[in-house]
């Protein structure tokens, strides 16, 4: 009698349980924002798809837009180029129109064996925007179209504007998942390998509960790629290296770090950061961080929009790599825009990007 008792209220309790989630499910998920009003400081420029990466270029007025291609349904992205002052938004990759005539890799950009340009399939995720030793201005691009690549692009600028030209590839080891990039002098760059490809949902489950999912890459045209021992963590995700190249940043999202390391993989230090996605450097020499603070729920709704913004709660944090202090320079939950994925600093604010949005966000501080 005792053990049927047991039984029936452990069903119970199950069934509590099953209700309490649904109320919260219910309570959190939120219809997208399809409004394109400003909130208070803060100014949406609409018009994008998921734009989960930002670059500035040169003129301090055109911004690289990763239009990332992963969202309720896998489809193709492409690269955008948005002007601030009048905000017009360009695609610049792949171009509109009929296919672009296949190309064959540039000798010194990327891997030698690279198969050719990806084309329409073209999904990008992070960016990194550096020049090379040889005075080109390079954008280094995760791409999960068609193939795991890194794709090399060479930045061009004329008297009719700024345009970009694919140029080379390193075709990822098999079952990586990348999710950002940065360059590093002599042609090398880090990836943040973020979890096994083929097993994406059991690997997220494990990251939830601490286990190292992923790493970070390194990789040169002679060795291609290898692990950084030391570098392991739940869901490595944005990259930012050091300006001279030597030490590097990794946000490591399931665990709410943002850890520093040597090129060896020794780490150096560690600051708490709840959910951080990308990383950028501010002009004042702190790391940006976006910080995403809302829930499984929150994420899910993210996850399946279709139109507008969702509204995941999150905070643009800014990090001194001297001493860890940190300051809390924008957040916000709902309206205009949530689930921030990156933060760069531009004229007298902020511009933001989310991976589940229509629009980047212009705040002013």
């Amino acid at each position: 009698m005792r053990i049927a008792s047991l039984f029936a209220r452990r069903r119970w309790l199950l069934l509590v349980a099953l209700l309490v989630a649904a109320a919260a499910y219910l309570a959190i998920g939120r219809a997208p924002i399809v409004d394109c009003a400003a909130v208070g400081g803060a100014r949406p420029i609409c018009g994008l798809h998921n734009p989960e990466d930002l670059a500035l270029l040169s003129d301090e007025r055109t911004v690289i837009v990763s239009q990332y291609g992963l969202a309720a349904e896998p489809a193709p992205g492409s690269l955008a180029l948005l002007d601030l002052e009048t905000e017009a938004i360009v695609v610049a990759y792949p171009p509109p129109g009929p296919e672009p005539e296949a190309t064959e890799p540039r000798e010194g950009w990327g891997d030698p064996r690279c198969p050719g340009p990806p084309g329409r399939a073209f999904s990008p995720h992070g960016i990194d925007l550096a020049p090379r030793a040889d005075g080109a201005l390079q954008l280094l691009v995760v791409n999960h179209g068609g193939r795991e690549a890194i794709e090399f692009f060479e930045v061009l600028g004329a008297a009719g504007g700024w345009s970009v030209a694919w140029r080379g590839c390193a075709v990822a080891p098999e079952d990586a998942f990348f999710n950002d990039v940065v360059g590093l002098p002599a042609g090398e760059l880090l990836v943040t390998h973020m979890m096994s490809r083929a097993g994406a949902g059991w690997e997220a489950t494990r990251a939830k509960f601490g286990a190292d999912t992923g790493f970070v890459y390194a990789w040169d045209v002679e060795r291609g790629f290898r692990a950084i021992a030391g570098t392991q963590g739940p869901l490595p995700n944005g990259i930012e290296a050091s300006p001279a190249g030597d030490t590097f940043f990794v946000n490591v999202y399931a665990g709410g770090e943002l850890r520093h390391y040597d090129r060896g993989g020794e780490l150096l230090g560690r600051v708490d950061v709840a959910g951080p996605d990308n990383v950028s450097w501010s002009r004042d020499g702190r790391l940006l961080v976006a910080s995403q603070r809302g829930g499984l729920l929150d994420m899910m709704e993210c996850l399946r929009l279709r139109e507008g913004a969702c509204a995941m709660e999150y905070a643009i944090v800014a990090i001194d790599p001297k001493d860890w202090s940190r300051a809390v320079l924008y957040e916000n939950e709902g309206p205009p825009m949530g689930g921030a994925t990156i933060a760069i600093d531009v004229g007298d604010g902020l511009l933001i990007g989310s991976f589940a949005s229509d629009r980047v966000v212009r705040v002013r501080r």
